[in-house]
Formats: C-alpha cells, structure tokens, sequence
C-alpha cells in the first residue's frame, strides 16, 4: 500500500541526518568551553601541556569547559566573537555561547592558572543565572 523506493527513503533518512548535524552543531557552538590560543615552538604552551594538559580533561573544569586548541594564525576561523585579537600565546580563552567571557594571557605556573580559570568559571556561572532569571 505504501510503498516507497529505497532511494527515496536514502534521501529522507539523509535529509534527517543533515537537519540532526545541523542542530548538534549549532548546540556545540553555543556550549561554554575553553579556547587554548597556542603555535608551534610556544614555550609557555609546551610548559602547559606538560604541567597541565596531561590532567586538564579529567578535572571538574574541563566538564564546564572543554579544551579546544586553536593556531593563533587562525583565529578568524574559530567560530567565537573575541572582545579583541588574540596576540600571545599560549592565551586562554572561556567563551560562553560564542561569545568571549574572559581571557588568560600567558602561562607562568599551574597555581596561578587554576586560580584564574576558577575566577573566569565564577563569571561564566554567575551569567548563567542570570540569564536563566530572564
């Protein structure tokens, strides 16, 4: 009674694949995550990498905000809305919604990382509510 080719239902079942990558995609790009703004031969980053970056996934930071590392020389192409160019690297960037809630520029030890991104993950929760209040 209903009968349908296979191609035709190739083409839905593409179609509704495309439409969920569509969606996944644009969810992805408004989650909060953490940009790591770094380029080869970087000395701070390879110091990060080794003093922080073998852990940064397993920790409670890393569920708020996901690491994506990003070549400083392609920054346009990162998708986010910077409040301004990113010149240093390594430079760390909390974006919230594709939009920049804070930075930390440069690398000096893992205390004063972890003390800065806990000051920029506080900001990213209080604008959470409040924009959950609206």
């Amino acid at each position: 009674m209903y009968h349908m080719s296979n191609r035709k239902i190739e083409k839905i079942l593409l179609g509704a694949v495309l439409i969920l990558v569509v969606n996944l995609s644009a969810a992805a790009s408004q989650a909060a995550e953490l940009l790591m703004f770094s380029q080869g031969g970087c000395p701070s980053c390879q110091r990060w990498d080794r003093e922080v970056g073998t852990i940064y996934d397993k920790t409670a930071e890393a569920k708020i905000l996901p690491l994506r590392r990003i070549d400083i020389a392609s920054q346009t192409a990162s998708n986010v809305t910077l409040s301004s160019r990113v010149l240093y690297t390594p430079t760390f960037v909390v974006v919230n919604g594709g939009r920049e809630i804070g930075r930390i520029t440069g690398y000096i030890n893992d205390a004063a990382f972890w003390g800065l991104l806990g000051t920029l993950a506080a900001k990213l929760t209080r604008s959470q509510t409040e924009t959950d209040r609206i």
